[in-house]
C-alpha cells in the first residue's frame, strides 16, 4: 500500500470544501483493468484546487501501481501481497492513523482497492475501529466499469458485480470502444444490480472530480436527484442474485423500535446485506437521521433539519442478496411510532 499526496493547481473550486471534522474518504473500486489508477490520475492533475491524501493496495508481492500514479514519490507505505479487503486490513489502520496526524495537509482521501476486492470489509474499516471512525466519515464507494468488458466479467466473477452493486457512484469508463447500443445494453445490466448509484459515462477516466468526490455520503436530495422514484415502495430490481429494494413510511418512525428491529435484520441476514441506507424521520425529533450499514455494520447521526413546508417521510433502502421483500416490508412497517 501506498500513500501520497499532491497539490493540483488552483482552478475553480467546483466542489465544496469538506466541513470542519471528519475527513471524507472516497473509496475508489473496480475491476481488474477498468481502469481505476487512470481515474485516479485524472484526480490528481484536474484543476479543482483540492489536496488529497491517496492509499493504495496491491495484491501482488512487488508492487508497480504507486509507479503509475502522478507525484507518488512524497511518502511511500508499501502494503502488497494482501488484498484490502481481507489480510492487511490492519495496515489500512495504521496508515488511517498516521494521516490523521497530518490533517491540515490534504482535504480527503483517496483508497484504491485492488481490481480483486470487495468494497464491504474495507467500507467496514470506517465503521468497526473507533478512532478510524471518529475522524473520518466515509464519503462515497465509487466503482469504475469496463464497458467492453463487463458482461464477460460478471459472468465470471462475483466480485465484479459486488463492486457494482456497493456503488454510490459508477464511472463506465472505455465507452469509446462500445456503440450507443452496447452502452444502453451495459446500462441496463448496471441497473439491474443497482438502480441507485450515478452513472457517469468516461473515456480514459476523463470525468468532472466534482461528480466523483465530496459526495457527503448518504444524502437524501442526492438520492431523488439519482433516482426520483426513491420514494417509490416496494420497488426492486434485480440481475442474478442482487436486488434492490426500498421502502417508504409517511408516519413517524418510533426510534427505539427501529433500532431493534434493523439490529435483528442486520445479525440474522447482515452476510446477505450489501448495503442498507436511509433517512428516517423519528417521531418527536425535527432532523432527520442518516442511517447506513455495511453487512451487519451499522451507524447513523442526526443531519440536516425537516423544512416546515415538506412531507417527512422516511425511506430505507437494502442491497443484497436473498432479500425478502414482505418480510422486510411488514418489519419496517413495526417500526411506526404509536
Amino acid at each position: 500500500m501506498s500513500e501520497t499526496r499532491t497539490a493540483p493547481p488552483p482552478g475553480a473550486a467546483t466542489a465544496p470544501a469538506p466541513g470542519p471534522g471528519l475527513i471524507p474518504v472516497t473509496v475508489l473500486t473496480g475491476f481488474l483493468g477498468a481502469g481505476k489508477t487512470t481515474l485516479l490520475n485524472h484526480i490528481l492533475t484536474a484543476e479543482h484546487g483540492r489536496k488529497y491524501a491517496v492509499v493504495i493496495n496491491e495484491f501482488g508481492e512487488l508492487g508497480v501501481d504507486n509507479d503509475l500514479v502522478v507525484d507518488a514519490d512524497e511518502e511511500v507505505f508499501e502494503m502488497n501481497n494482501g488484498c484490502i479487503c481481507c489480510t492487511v486490513r490492519g495496515d489500512l489502520i495504521r496508515i488511517l492513523g498516521s494521516l490523521m496526524k497530518r490533517r491540515g495537509r490534504f482535504d480527503g482521501i483517496i483508497v484504491e482497492t485492488t481490481g480483486l476486492a470487495d468494497p464491504a470489509p474495507v467500507a467496514q474499516t470506517f465503521f468497526v475501529d473507533e478512532e478510524v471512525k471518529a475522524r473520518t466519515r466515509l464519503d462515497a464507494v465509487v466503482t469504475v466499469v469496463d464497458a467492453l468488458n463487463l458482461p464477460a466479467r460478471l459472468a465470471d466473477s462475483r466480485e465484479a458485480q459486488n463492486q457494482i452493486a456497493f456503488a454510490d457512484v459508477i464511472v463506465l469508463n472505455k465507452t469509446d470502444l462500445v456503440d450507443e447500443a452496447g452502452l444502453a445494453a451495459v446500462e441496463a445490466r448496471i441497473r439491474g444490480i443497482n438502480r441507485y448509484a450515478r452513472i457517469h459515462r468516461a473515456q480514459r477516466g476523463n470525468v468532472d472530480v466534482a461528480a466523483i468526490l465530496d459526495q457527503g455520503g448518504f444524502d437524501l436530495k442526492r438520492a431523488l436527484e439519482v433516482a426520483p422514484d426513491f420514494l417509490e415502495s416496494d420497488s426492486h430490481s434485480h440481475d442474478d442474485e442482487v436486488q434492490s429494494l426500498s421502502f417508504e413510511l409517511e408516519a413517524p418512525v418510533d426510534a427505539a423500535k427501529f433500532q431493534a428491529w434493523i439490529g435483528s435484520v442486520l445479525q440474522e441476514q447482515g452476510q446477505d446485506i450489501l448495503r442498507s441506507k436511509g433517512i428516517l424521520s423519528y417521531k418527536g425529533e425535527n432532523r432527520r437521521f442518516a442511517f447506513q450499514a455495511v453487512h451487519m455494520m451499522a451507524d447513523g447521526d442526526f443531519v440536516a433539519p425537516w423544512s416546515p413546508d415538506e412531507t417527512r417521510t422516511s425511506r430505507l433502502v437494502f442491497i443484497g442478496r436473498n432479500l425478502n421483500r414482505p418480510r422486510l416490508r411488514r418489519g419496517f412497517e413495526s417500526c411506526v411510532a404509536a
